[in-house]
């Protein structure tokens, strides 16, 4: 067991700042700035530590202190070093507002509190404390929020910490190390990444995220600012080729749910028309208007023949069509070696015998056939 004392308070001092001849004892500790008193195999804090008013630098790790010293009379202290001790609670540092730099990692700390007034702190780390089996390193929401406006570099790694969440008030943050803890969702990460804007590294190694599809990119898209991430730099190119992706996948993803809101049709989801009704129909023709009307009630290659034997017929209204090769025997007759309708047979008789003779060929091709049904009443009304 070693206690502190005045002679090994002189002692720890370094080599450019000796006492004086005519300096007394309390004039020296007095006009100290820095201490190096680790590994000294410290367990007790006496009062003479009081007597360096000017300290700003202490460094106390690598002993066995079970709490933190009182420094009620250390006020100019700006760094603090306690890492690797037996501290159990964070306490006593009330008066130390001016502390820029606490270093209590390797401790046996459960709850981070007691910093309600750090609002100058710029640095905490935590990392790796002796925690009981199955607990993890929890924070205490009234000692986040004070320090929040201030803490940009917070290590917690190695404390079995499965969620950040309670992090998330930390916005001025520009380094997180949160490495080899328990860390696995991706959404809670992406999350707190938004909160943080002036994140500029990131470290989580270690936590079952990083085995996620695409962890790295995904991050990177996530927290837009990160310069650093698990210890290898992010290019300028990869980033942006990277956000003009998201924007991208975001601009598709918006459209279908725009369409899914509005309940367009088949036609707006492939771009046609200017996202309204669909196309305009064309209205059917009278008969013999448009090439290829088929008689409702004749199957397709009844009406091609039927067409062409009647293509040439003028007074019957149809337009002149392509001729069709004729099948039947029927039809076979009324054409020319050339395969052209023999006009002779079309056109002998009169007017009244030339439609009886369309209506027979109808008739003919159909079998069971209703004129009523099956042909156009104007023409019906000539065919008489």
């Amino acid at each position: 067991m070693v206690k502190l004392t005045i002679d090994l308070i002189a002692r720890g001092t370094s080599g450019y700042t000796k006492k004086k001849r005519d300096e007394t004892m309390h004039q020296y500790l007095k006009r100290l700035t820095h201490l190096y008193l680790e590994n000294k195999q410290i367990d007790e804090v006496g009062d003479d530590l009081s007597l360096c008013r000017n300290l700003s630098v202490l460094y106390l790790y690598d002993n066995q202190l079970t709490c933190i010293p009182n420094m009620n009379q250390n006020q100019h202290l700006t760094m603090l070093y306690l890492q690797n001790n037996q501290i159990s609670r964070i306490d006593g540092l009330a008066h130390l507002n001016r502390i820029t730099k606490l270093y209590l990692g390797g401790n046996c700390i459960t709850v981070v509190e007691g910093l309600e007034k750090l609002e100058k702190l710029q640095e905490l780390h935590m990392e790796n404390q002796v925690l009981p089996p199955g607990e993890k390193l929890l924070f205490d929401p009234r000692s986040l929020k004070p320090i929040s406006e201030s803490l940009s570099v917070l290590n917690v790694s190695g404390n079995n910490l499965d969620s950040i969440k309670d992090l998330e008030c930390l916005t001025k943050l520009t380094h997180l190390v949160a490495i080899d803890n328990h860390l696995s969702d991706m959404k809670e990460l992406a999350h707190v990444l938004g909160q943080w804007y002036f994140l500029k590294r990131l470290d989580l190694m270690g936590n079952p995220v990083c085995h996620k599809a695409k962890y790295r990119d995904r991050v990177i898209v996530m927290a837009k600012q990160l310069d650093m991430l698990d210890g290898k730099q992010i290019s300028e190119t990869s980033k942006q080729f990277l956000k003009n992706w998201h924007a991208n996948k975001e601009t598709q993803k918006q459209k279908k749910s725009d369409i899914l809101k509005r309940g367009t049709s088949f036609y707006e989801d492939y771009g046609v028309g200017d996202g309204g009704d669909l196309p305009p129909v064309r209205e059917p023709a009278r008969m013999g208007t448009i090439p290829g009307y088929m008689m409702p009630g004749l199957p397709r290659k009844q009406f091609d023949e039927l067409l062409a034997r009647t293509s040439t017929l003028a007074e019957s209204g149809f337009q002149r069509a392509a001729p069709v090769k004729a099948r039947s025997g029927l039809l076979r007759s009324k054409y020319t070696d050339s395969g052209r309708p023999n006009k002779a047979d079309i056109f002998s008789g009169s007017a009244p015998a030339r439609r009886r003779q369309l209506l027979g060929v109808a008739i003919e091709l159909s079998g069971n056939f209703d004129p009523t049904r099956h042909i156009p009443p104007d023409l019906l009304d000539k065919v008489g």
